[in-house]
């Protein structure tokens, strides 16, 4: 596994806009592989590093150093349990669709894609304030 270090939060939020788009296209067409591939990214983000975004790496090169540097960065264990999160409703989604459920298809991924558009629109990730709830409920089992 790859050791995750703390974020430029710009680069999530990028990330956020991408999969906004993409889970559009999948609303808008029903194109079930493309949610498959999300997926994949969503699981590869989630359990083995934020390094393997595709996404990273284009706002790293291309818009980054743009930018002014940041002066706080974010932790990577909330985003990559918002990953995990998104890995759930977009691989429902997937069978949904693949199994002839347009319905269970549409609902998960219209989940997925209300938490991706509020994080990229506003910064308010649900999969890491969940994440954090959840530390704060259980801090001995954190430990």
């Amino acid at each position: 596994m790859l050791k995750d270090v703390p974020v430029d939060p710009r680069g999530p939020r990028f990330s956020a806009w991408m999969t906004t788009l993409i889970l559009v296209v999948v609303l808008l067409t029903g194109w079930w592989r493309l949610l498959a591939a999300q997926t994949v990214l969503f699981a590869m983000c989630a359990f083995i590093s934020l390094k393997l975004n595709p996404w990273g790496h284009v706002y790293r090169a291309v818009l980054q150093p743009r930018l002014a540097p940041v002066s706080e960065r974010e932790e990577a264990a909330p985003l990559r349990f918002a990953q995990g999160v998104g890995f759930v409703f977009a691989l429902v989604g997937t069978i949904g669709y693949a199994a002839g459920l347009p319905a269970v298809g549409v609902a998960a991924t219209s989940f997925a894609l209300v938490a991706a558009l509020l994080n990229a629109a506003f910064g308010l990730c649900l999969g890491c304030e969940a994440y954090l709830l959840i530390r704060r409920a259980a801090p001995a089992a954190s430990r």
